[in-house]
C-alpha cells in the first residue's frame, strides 16, 4: 500500500506525461526497492531516468520512450511510457523539483533537528545514570565542546568539604590541562558574573570587544600565556532543585563569530543534564557519608586480650549505595572470656546503619550478662522480630573462653567463620545453624577447641560476593588465600593485600572482618 501523499505524487508525475495534443500516453508504475530507488535517485525528489541499461533493467527489457523516477518519505517508484509523445520527461522532473524542493528542504532541517535532539537526549542519559562527581563533571565537559565546535572547553564547579567549606575544582576539554594549571581561579568579574550568579548565558562573536572585558586589574583581559579567545560561550548549570548554581560552562575558540544560536541550545541542554546528574551525585554521596560516618562511629577499638592478636577491618563499598548494615565487635567479658560478633543488617543506608546500632547494643548487654550464645542470639531476636519491619539481620556470635582453651559459637543466618588448626587446613564452622535475628526463634550452639597456633575469622558478604561474582566462588577463594595470609609475617598488610585480590579494588558492598589469632605465649 502506498501513502495517500505518494498516490498524489505518483497521479501528478503521470498527467505530466500528457502535452495536450491528442490522447496521452498510457503510463506505467514500477516500485522500486530502497537499493534500487537509491541508485536511480540518491536524494532527490524526482529525476528524469536517461540511463537506457538501467531502465531495461528496472522495466524487464522493455522499450522505453520516457520515464522519471520519484520518491516520498519512505517509498519510491518510476513511472514510465512506451508510446511516443508527451512532454520531455527531464522538464517534467525539473518542474516537480522546483515545485517540491521547500519540502524537501524542510524534511531536511527537521531530521536535521531531530537528530541533534537526540544526540542531546542521549548525552543527558548518560550522564544522568552516573553517581560520580569527577566523572559527571569530565563527561559533560567534553560532550558540550565537542557539540559547540569550541577549541576548548572548561567547566568550573564547586563542592563542599567535610568542615562546610566550599571549594571550586574545574575541567578542561579539547587541550591539556597543563594550558591551565598555572592561572588561577577565575573571578567574579563582569564577564565572569552572569555565569557564575546565574544570571543568564554570555555568548559573544568577540569578547576582547565586549564593553565588559578587560576592565580587571591584574591582567586587564586574559592573563599573558593564556589560549586566545575571540569566539566565547558561558553557560551555567543550575539545580533544578534548589535554584543553586553548581557551576559554569565555559567555551572558547581564536576565530570571531563562531557559536550559533544552536551552539548556544546545546551548551544549555548539556548544562542542564548536568546540573540534574550533579544534584543526584551530591544527595548520593551526602547518604553514604552519613551513612558511613553513622557506623564508623558506632563501631568499637578492639581491646589487647591476654593471649590472643584481634585484627579488625571496617570498609565501608568502595562503589554503589550499600553502605551502613557492616558491623563487628570485640567484648571483653566480666568472667575473663572474649566475645567476638560479625553481623549484617539486610538493607543499605542511614536505615540500616540505625538497625545496626540497636541490634549492636542489645548484643552487648546480653553479652555482658554472660549468657550463652545461643541466649544471647534468642533474646536478641525476640527483643527486635517485627522493628525492622522488611528488614532483617544475620549475626555470627562465638566466645572464647581461654581457661577452657574452647570456642563455642552460634549463628543467626550468617556466613559461616572460617577456623584454621594448628598445621590444619582451613574450614568452615556454624554453617547453617538458624535463621536470621527477627526471624528464628531458637539458636543452637556449638563448642570446638580453639588451642594455641589457632586462627579464627569472621566476616561479612562483601568480601566474598558481587554483582559480578556469584558467592560460593568467593568463598572458595576465601579459603584459598588463607593459607598464604597465614604465612605472611606481616598479617595487616596481607589481609589488606587479600581483599583487595577478592575485591578487585572495587568492593561494592560494606565489608567487615574479625581475625583472631591465639598467640598462646602468654598462658591462655
Amino acid at each position: 500500500m502506498t501513502e495517500p501523499g505518494f498516490d498524489g505524487l505518483l497521479g501528478a508525475v503521470r498527467r505530466a506525461f500528457d502535452d495536450g495534443s491528442g490522447t496521452p500516453p498510457a503510463t506505467q508504475v514500477r516500485l522500486l526497492t530502497p537499493g534500487e530507488a537509491r541508485s536511480v535517485l540518491g536524494d532527490h525528489v524526482a529525476v528524469a531516468v536517461t540511463d537506457r541499461t538501467l531502465l531495461a533493467d528496472l522495466v524487464l527489457g522493455r522499450a522505453i520512450t520516457g520515464a522519471i523516477a520519484v520518491a516520498g518519505d519512505e517509498q519510491a517508484a518510476l513511472v514510465y511510457t512506451t508510446e511516443v509523445g508527451g512532454r520531455p520527461p527531464s522538464a517534467v522532473a525539473a518542474a516537480i523539483d522546483a515545485a517540491t524542493a521547500h519540502l524537501a528542504d524542510t524534511v531536511r532541517r527537521l531530521r536535521s533537528e531531530a537528530g541533534v535532539l537526540d544526540a542531546l537526549h542521549s548525552t543527558g542519559r548518560e550522564l544522568t545514570a552516573q553517581l560520580d562527581i569527577g566523572r559527571i563533571v569530565q563527561d559533560a565537559t567534553d560532550a558540550a565542546t565537542k557539540a559547540t565546535g569550541a577549541e576548548f572547553g572548561a567547566f568550573f564547579y564547586n563542592l563542599i568539604d567535610e568542615l562546610g567549606e566550599s571549594y571550586t575544582l574545574y575541567t578542561i576539554s579539547g587541550v591539556p590541562r597543563a594550558a591551565f594549571e598555572r592561572f588561577p581561579m577565575p573571578r567574579n568579574t563582569e564577564v565572569f558574573a552572569p555565569t557564575f550568579d546565574g544570571a543568564g548565558t554570555v555568548r559573544s562573536p568577540d569578547i576582547t570587544r565586549d564593553r565588559r572585558f578587560g576592565k580587571n586589574a591584574p591582567h586587564h583581559g586574559m592573563p599573558e600565556g593564556h589560549l586566545p579567545v575571540c569566539s566565547y560561550l558561558a553557560v551555567s548549570a543550575i539545580s533544578p532543585t534548589s535554584g543553586e548554581v553548581l557551576g559554569g560552562f565555559f567555551f572558547g575558540h581564536s576565530e570571531p563569530g563562531r557559536f550559533t544560536a544552536r551552539h548556544e541550545f546545546l551548551a544549555e541542554g548539556i548544562a542542564a543534564y548536568s546540573a540534574i546528574a550533579l544534584d543526584n551525585a551530591r544527595l548520593y554521596e551526602r547518604e553514604r557519608t552519613l551513612a558511613s560516618e553513622l557506623s564508623r562511629s558506632m563501631l568499637p577499638v578492639a581491646p589487647a586480650v591476654e593471649g590472643l592478636d584481634v585484627l579488625t577491618r571496617y570498609l565501608p563499598a568502595a562503589t554503589g549505595s550499600k553502605v551502613g548494615g557492616d558491623w563487628f565487635d570485640v567484648i571483653a567479658l566480666p568472667s575473663g572470656a572474649t566475645a567476638f560478633v560479625i553481623g549484617d543488617v539486610v538493607g543499605h543506608g542511614v536505615t540500616a546503619a540505625t538497625v545496626m546500632g540497636q541490634v549492636r547494643t542489645a548484643i552487648r548487654c546480653y553479652a555482658l550478662l554472660e549468657l550463652a550464645p545461643s541466649e544471647v542470639l534468642r533474646n536478641v531476636s525476640a527483643l527486635t522480630g517485627g522493628l525492622f519491619g522488611e528488614s532483617f539481620v544475620t549475626c555470627f556470635y562465638a566466645v572464647h573462653r581461654p581457661d577452657e582453651g574452647t570456642l563455642t559459637f552460634a549463628n543467626a543466618g550468617h556466613l559461616p567463620a572460617i577456623l584454621v588448626r594448628p598445621d590444619g587446613a582451613p574450614e568452615e564452622i556454624g554453617e547453617a545453624l538458624a535463621q536470621p535475628l527477627g526471624i528464628g526463634a531458637e539458636f543452637p550452639q556449638r563448642t570446638t577447641g580453639f588451642p594455641p597456633g589457632a586462627d579464627l575469622v569472621l566476616y561479612t558478604d562483601g568480601l566474598v560476593e558481587s554483582r559480578t561474582r556469584d558467592l560460593t566462588l568467593g568463598v572458595e577463594s576465601l579459603l584459598a588465600g588463607i593459607p598464604v595470609l597465614l604465612a605472611a609475617t606481616d598479617l595487616e598488610t596481607a589481609w589488606d593485600k587479600l581483599v583487595d585480590e577478592l575485591t578487585h579494588g572495587r568492593h561494592d558492598d560494606d565489608i567487615a572482618l574479625i581475625h583472631v589469632r591465639h598467640r598462646g605465649e602468654d598462658g591462655a
